[in-house]
């Protein structure tokens, strides 16, 4: 993308971080959360070595993507769970995918064998972008819970990295 750079997510980021988490949030069709979390919940609950934002030209923050752990156990040290979010106005233009690529580098440059994330199968976007960027379904977990008084389903996706033994 033309005038798009990516960077490691700092902690002077956080308002516009969080205000687009918030956007994807207040959508609908992005997570069962309503509220995005504090600064101080977002961050301990990320790993710092795979976070990264989209900044136009302009220094405007167009979106962000990090991973969370999915289990202390160490036989899943080289699992995560993904999250990438997209400022509504940038969305359509290829951020999200220049963020996931990205990220796929960071994950298999770090070992880290499995990527995962759960989308609501509204989200049509989203699980076009995963399946362009090498995710595959793994199934569906039906009514796995309510949002706004009606039950939603997640679709179940994860990337097995081919360079990771």
């Amino acid at each position: 993308m033309a005038g798009v750079t990516l960077r490691p997510m700092r902690t002077d980021d956080a308002d516009r971080v969080l205000a687009i988490y918030q956007a994807g949030l207040d959508g609908g069709d992005a997570s069962f959360e309503t509220v995005a979390p504090s600064w101080a919940d977002f961050d301990a609950g990320r790993l710092p070595a795979h976070r990264l934002v989209a900044v136009a030209g302009s220094g405007a923050l167009l979106g962000w993507i990090a991973v969370s752990p999915t289990s202390s156990r160490a036989v899943y040290a080289g699992v995560v769970e993904h999250s990438v979010y997209v400022d509504p106005e940038a969305r359509g233009r290829g951020v999200a995918r220049l963020l996931l690529d990205a990220l796929i580098d960071s994950t298999d440059a770090a070992g880290i064998w499995t990527i995962q994330s759960g989308v609501f199968p509204e989200n049509v976007a989203s699980l076009a972008l995963h399946r362009r960027a090498g995710f595959r379904v793994v199934g569906t977990r039906e009514r796995v819970g309510r949002q706004h008084g009606r039950w939603r389903d997640v679709v179940l996706l994860e990337r097995r990295s081919p360079v990771v033994d």
